[in-house]
């Protein structure tokens, strides 16, 4: 048997984040927007069956998003957008990149950003990090 693999993109900003859903062989399965809280988060994670490989662009909330998912994912990547040519081609708009973000994934061409563990002084390049579960 086979494992069961879904490649999720997250398109992160304040109020909302925009999540697609790939499966093993890069169709897209799901596609929701939930509000950027912890709670509804993992609530549409945990609805999720199989081997998840969740990525993400870097950006304020990146630190935050993989402490919050690292234990609920086989496999957590924050992307590096800087160095990924498939989130630069084509149109923009949170849909989009959510979607294009599990392939790149996939594909292997995301550059890895941050590896988490609550290190926020890792996160030099974005400027001032604010800690974003301050409002959970």
């Amino acid at each position: 048997m086979s494992r069961d693999i879904k490649y999720i993109g997250m398109d992160v900003h304040k109020e909302a984040t925009v999540i697609a859903v790939l499966n093993g062989s890069g169709k897209l399965v799901m596609e929701s927007i939930v509000e950027t809280k912890a709670s509804s988060i993992l609530q549409f994670i945990h609805g999720l069956r199989g081997e998840l490989h969740v990525t993400w662009e870097e950006g304020t909330w990146a630190a935050w998003l993989y402490d919050l998912l690292q234990p609920q994912a086989a496999q957590v990547l924050v992307c590096d957008p800087r160095r990924n040519a498939l989130l630069k081609e084509g149109n923009k708009s949170d849909k989009i990149d959510a979607r294009k973000l599990p392939t790149c994934y996939a594909r292997g061409c995301c550059g890895r950003s941050i590896t988490g563990n609550t290190d926020y002084g890792r996160c030099a390049s974005w400027g001032a990090v604010i800690r974003p579960s301050a409002r959970i």
